[in-house]
């Protein structure tokens, strides 16, 4: 009886897993820019976002490691991730949600589709609702994802020093740039 339990279980999962038509990346690229004129610009690029759609649920995920944002100065590198995200204690921003209205079958036209992302970003141990439009158009085997979206670090309890914090913005603007493949 326990076998029987065990192999229904096993093959419920495995159905259930084996429907869900999911597109990924390790390589997608997340940007941000907190400049402000007449000031150096402060702005950070990182190659490696693991994004994940499932087009039967219209879920969208993505976990971003906050080293491995690269900066243009090397010092501005260190300060971002010692003093300001503290990327030893907090090493990773997740964002979590849904596409409202999301339709598998409309990417089938390798037309632009935008939707609304409704979810949470998780970052320096904060998680804070987010709703921002994402771009999506599918080609085969291939979704290019494209979305923009702005954060207020003191949302997240990131403190930016009085003596820097006129060279720093106040909103940072996020930029997210991905083709995600079938798995």
């Amino acid at each position: 009886m326990k076998n029987l339990t065990l192999l229904i279980t096993v093959t419920l999962f495995l159905l259930v897993n084996l429907q869900r038509e999911r597109f990924l990346t390790r390589t997608g690229q997340v940007q941000f820019n907190a400049s402000v004129p007449s000031f150096e610009p402060v702005e950070a690029i990182n190659n490696n976002a693991t994004i994940v759609l499932d087009v039967k649920s219209g879920e969208l995920a993505a976990l971003v490691l906050l080293r491995g944002f690269k900066f243009p100065i090397a010092l501005m590198e260190e300060h971002f991730n010692e003093n300001y995200v503290e990327s030893d204690t907090y090493p990773k921003a997740v964002l979590k949600g849904t596409l409202a209205e999301f339709s598998s079958t409309a990417l089938d036209d390798a037309l632009l589709h935008e939707y609304t992302f409704n979810g949470t970003i998780e970052l320096h141990g904060k998680k804070e609702l987010l709703e921002f439009p994402v771009n999506l158009i599918q080609s085969g085997e291939q979704v290019k994802l494209t979305a923009n979206f702005t954060l207020l670090p003191e949302r997240f309890n990131i403190e930016i020093p009085s003596i820097v914090s006129n060279k720093i913005a106040d909103e940072i603007n996020v930029s997210v740039n991905a083709v995600l493949e079938k798995r």
